[in-house]
């Protein structure tokens, strides 16, 4: 870009700073999945495209950077989908895990565009793996990039530098100025040049949910917040969509719904990303803080079932809770990085996570008494069960029994919020009125309570991302050009 021109600062304040347009097409705030897939778009439709990405340059990239596939539909199995999966089947496995909250016109058109993503985002640079194994069972259903989240989105961004997207790092965006549903420029702070204003004729939000934000968290959940974990980056505080909110953009969602797993209990506060994550539920058993059970561990496949249990533990007493098995499992899920607290009996192993040592024994044997064996399968919903005790166990169901016995004391772990804006099949944000915004449209976490009403299944939160942020970047270059 040519240098920019620089009006006289007041208040310290400069409109232009040399390097940057004085003027783009295109403004994208966010640095993740959506943001980039919106701004290659745009880019390719010939915009000019400015990314502000709030995080430093190793921090980029929201969550993203802890993902590892993405769901999409498919017709024909391919060199790393091992079927079809067909856009109904994917329409019912959504439905099921959001109990119906979702907009189904905009979550069956998202479900169709997702077919082209398969080969659109290979064509920016990605690379597909085949299928992880273990208690995911996705081979047929999703697609895992090569390398995981931060391969996916360092090709996504040297695929952008290369086509001439303009990025900047530690870019916090303060204040965003809309008048009558129109975007009319950003203000921007960053640690060397100050505050900066950036006007572009079109905006695309793609800045994540508020989840980072323990205040804002509290406002729904009271105290119990401040023991969320937070899976992924400490950036995510929402401010972008509390703006837009407040600057007339209509919202979509439950504040109190999230995608939220259950975590290990000893990971960081921030960004211990999926590695802190328990596939171990469907092997054994979850008690609270007094050794009671209070969940069925076999409800479904695990993959549209993991999401849950970050919301069960959150409305556990103090949010914590222990997964319970013993060792004859220790090699049927994937490891994580802390290891199970270990102990030769019942009692030794309750002593260590500080629960009632009678109250464990009680539960533990009561279980095992209602244990009804079958053919254990834990990729179909196989027979073995327990008969006579509340919550049951409906699948995987196998008894407790092997020294030494194992546990990880898990936390509710939030990955992103449902709380977003309102938005159509153009990805445009409609305003409070019911109005198409002027210029102004969404992409990723912080529009996915549009089609995330509550619930998740696995790789879902990508697909939003790449769908509507390939949508967004794409209508933001039409709606400049007019």
């Amino acid at each position: 870009m040519a240098q920019a021109f620089r009006k006289t600062p007041k208040n310290g304040v400069r409109c232009w700073t040399e390097g940057m347009s004085s003027k783009y097409d295109v403004l994208v705030i966010g640095g993740g999945n959506a943001a980039l897939c919106a701004a290659i778009s745009a880019r390719r439709a010939g915009a000019s495209v400015l990314v502000l990405e709030g995080a430093p340059k190793f921090y980029r990239g929201g969550n993203t950077r802890h993902t590892r596939n993405m769901r999409c539909a498919h017709d024909a199995a391919t060199e790393i989908l091992t079927g079809p999966y067909t856009e109904e089947e994917f329409w019912d496995d959504l439905l099921r895990v959001t109990g119906g909250e979702t907009d189904e016109e905009l979550a069956r058109f998202m479900i169709h565009e997702s077919k082209d993503i398969l080969n659109w985002i290979v064509e920016q640079g990605v690379r597909w793996q085949p299928s992880l194994g273990g208690t995911l069972s996705l081979g047929r259903t999703n697609s895992f990039f090569l390398g995981g989240g931060r391969a996916m989105l360092n090709a996504l961004y040297l695929t952008a530098e290369r086509l001439g997207v303009e990025i900047r790092y530690d870019a916090e965006v303060v204040d965003i100025k809309i008048e009558d549903g129109m975007f009319l420029s950003a203000e921007l702070k960053q640690p060397v040049g100050g505050t900066t204003t950036v006007a572009a004729a079109t905006l695309v939000a793609a800045a994540g949910g508020f989840e980072a934000n323990i205040e804002w968290l509290r406002e729904y959940w009271g105290e119990a917040a401040d023991n969320f974990l937070i899976r992924g980056t400490p950036y995510n505080r929402g401010s972008i969509l509390k703006m837009l909110l407040a600057k007339g953009v209509q919202e979509v969602g439950d504040p109190t719904q999230c995608h939220a797993v259950a975590i290990d209990a000893r990971a960081p506060k921030f960004d211990g990303g999926i590695i802190t994550r328990h596939d171990s539920v469907v092997f054994g058993i979850v008690v609270n803080k007094h050794a009671q059970r209070f969940y069925d561990e076999g409800e479904d496949i695990w993959p549209k079932r993991y999401a849950i249990w970050g919301r069960l533990v959150a409305a556990q007493p103090d949010q914590i809770a222990h997964i319970i098995f013993d060792s004859t499992v220790v090699t049927s899920f994937m490891p994580t990085l802390f290891p199970p607290i270990a102990g030769d009996t019942i009692a030794e192993l309750a002593g260590k996570l500080e629960l009632d040592p009678t109250a464990l024994e009680k539960t533990i044997t009561e279980f095992n008494a209602a244990v009804r064996p079958g053919t254990f399968d834990h990729t179909v919903l196989d027979d073995c069960r327990t008969e006579g005790i509340e919550p049951p166990k409906t699948h995987w169901a196998r008894r407790i029994e092997t020294p030494p016995y194992l546990a990880y004391p898990v936390r509710p772990g939030i990955t992103f919020t449902y709380l977003g804006t309102r938005v159509n099949k153009q990805a445009r944000m409609l305003m409070k009125d019911g109005r198409p915004s002027a210029n102004m449209f969404a992409a990723g976490e912080i529009m996915a309570g549009n089609v995330l009403g509550r619930g998740y299944a696995a790789g879902i939160g990508m697909t939003i991302g790449s769908v509507f942020g390939r949508i967004a970047g794409r209508e933001a270059a039409k709606n400049a050009r007019n």
